[in-house]
């Protein structure tokens, strides 16, 4: 939580032309560099159909979609799943956008929006130590959650200990009284495979810097692909009291090893009400295996929080036993 956001009207020239500038160093927490990112607004294991939230809770996701690029765009059947799946949640964090061209993610976001919802989205730099880079996007429904722009940055990694630095955004729920709405603030990560400890070790860094970069936020979720299950995580069990949403659950599509969560300090973020999941592709939508991995070789991750501060007469201090890190 902290006191609202910080006000737009610093950035309506920058807004305007579709990049805001910066980034933060893991090192060095009071520098501000270069690093662009976009923020662009568009237009207009649980195999049960997710139950509806209600007015009260939002939902996060984090979906790493593989590769998501021309060619997997340009496949209706997939791109229409992956249109289905976001407008599920409330803000979902997407790894893997693998594209040179920069209308592949409005493009995408405006057929999430051709059921008349209204989604907006942002989108990070292409980053990686190949030819093959990738991007981190935040997708998120504009009539329940609005993004504070200045707060977009990509953490600044001077010593390359990561192969693509994470990318941060701060969020406030919309539909609840402004002094009373969660807000909360999201760090979008996709570890490499070959690397994970010492990644794991970088991003316990990165969080630190992250949760000290002056914004006063207290509800910082780290979301993504970490290729490790919670028995896993490395320096990141040594941050405060760091808990996460899902434990010892399959996320990836053949559902035999577990790879993506949320994670967060149980102490800050009462707002979380327990209830977390991983979306079935196959039995949600009906498709085959292969149909399934077509969509990606990631299942989507989600967990639902109060929409208000502090999470009201819903708030939660600890997740239930059975799904608390042993």
């Amino acid at each position: 939580m902290r006191k609202g956001l910080m006000p737009l009207l610093l950035l309506a020239g920058v807004v305007a032309a579709g990049v805001y500038t910066g980034k933060i160093d893991i090192a060095s927490l009071k520098k501000l560099g270069t690093l662009a990112t976009s923020v662009v607004t568009s237009g207009g294991s649980r195999e049960e159909t997710i139950p509806a939230a209600s007015g009260d809770t939002i939902r996060i996701a984090s979906f790493n979609i593989q590769v998501f690029g021309t060619a997997k765009f340009n496949k209706p059947e997939v791109v229409d799943i992956l249109a289905r799946v976001v407008r599920m949640f409330d803000v979902v964090a997407i790894q893997e956008v693998r594209s040179a061209d920069e209308t592949l993610l409005p493009r995408f976001v405006d057929l999430v929006n051709s059921t008349g919802r209204h989604y907006e989205y942002v989108i990070g730099p292409r980053l990686g130590r190949t030819s093959s880079k990738e991007q981190y996007a935040f997708v998120f429904d504009s009539e329940r959650i609005e993004v504070d722009r200045r707060t977009v940055y990509t953490v600044n990694d001077p010593a390359d200990r990561l192969h693509r630095e994470p990318l941060v955004a701060e969020f406030r729920v919309r539909g609840v009284p402004t002094n009373e709405a969660f807000t909360f603030k999201l760090v979008n990560i996709h570890t490499d495979p070959d690397e994970v400890p010492a990644e794991l070790e970088a991003l316990a860094d990165a969080l630190q810097a992250v949760r000290r970069d002056g914004s006063g936020e207290d509800d910082v979720l780290v979301l993504g692909d970490l290729n490790a299950d919670d028995d896993h995580y490395g320096a990141l069990r040594g941050i405060y009291d760091l808990t996460w949403a899902l434990s010892r659950t399959p996320t990836n599509t053949q559902q035999n090893h577990m790879y993506d969560n949320l994670l967060f300090d149980r102490n800050a973020t009462g707002e979380f009400l327990g209830r977390s999941g991983v979306l079935n592709l196959r039995s949600e939508f009906g498709l085959s295996l292969d149909q399934a991995l077509a969509v990606s070789d990631h299942l989507p991750v989600w967990g639902e929080f109060s929409a208000y501060e502090g999470g009201g007469e819903q708030r939660l201090a600890t997740r239930p036993d059975e799904a608390r890190p042993r």
